[in-house]
């Protein structure tokens, strides 16, 4: 049973920094990769960023790039969405997933889910 545990959120001011993890369990991800995707009250699930378990190859979007960066830690089986300079419009929950080998933008390509962490960004 695949399992996602995100954690990290919080309430930050305009310009501050924040990190997410997502702690994953529950098989080998080593063919996997790991999505990260937010989600604004009355929007649609948008994707943030992604990562190959593999070789850490990474796909990041164009609205967050410059400022968020993915990283894995193989090890400890945990995925890190580093936020900085947050905007008050990447104000959303935060959600990371998981599916195999590809790393598509649709969030319904992806398998298994966390249960979300808030991010609130005040002007």
């Amino acid at each position: 049973q695949v399992q996602l545990v995100e954690s990290g959120g919080g309430l930050v001011q305009a310009g501050g920094s924040l990190r997410l993890s997502c702690a994953a369990s529950g098989r080998t991800f080593s063919s996997w990769t790991m999505g990260w995707f937010r989600q604004a009250p009355g929007k649609e699930r948008e994707f943030v960023a992604g990562i190959r378990w593999s070789d850490g190859w990474t796909n990041v979007a164009d609205s967050v790039k410059g400022r968020f960066t993915i990283s894995r830690d193989n090890a400890a089986n945990t995925v890190y969405l580093q936020m900085n300079n947050l905007k008050p419009e990447d104000t959303a929950v935060y959600y990371c997933a998981t599916r195999l080998v590809t790393i598509p933008t649709d969030y319904r390509a992806y398998n298994y889910w966390g249960q979300g962490t808030q991010v609130t960004v005040s002007s």
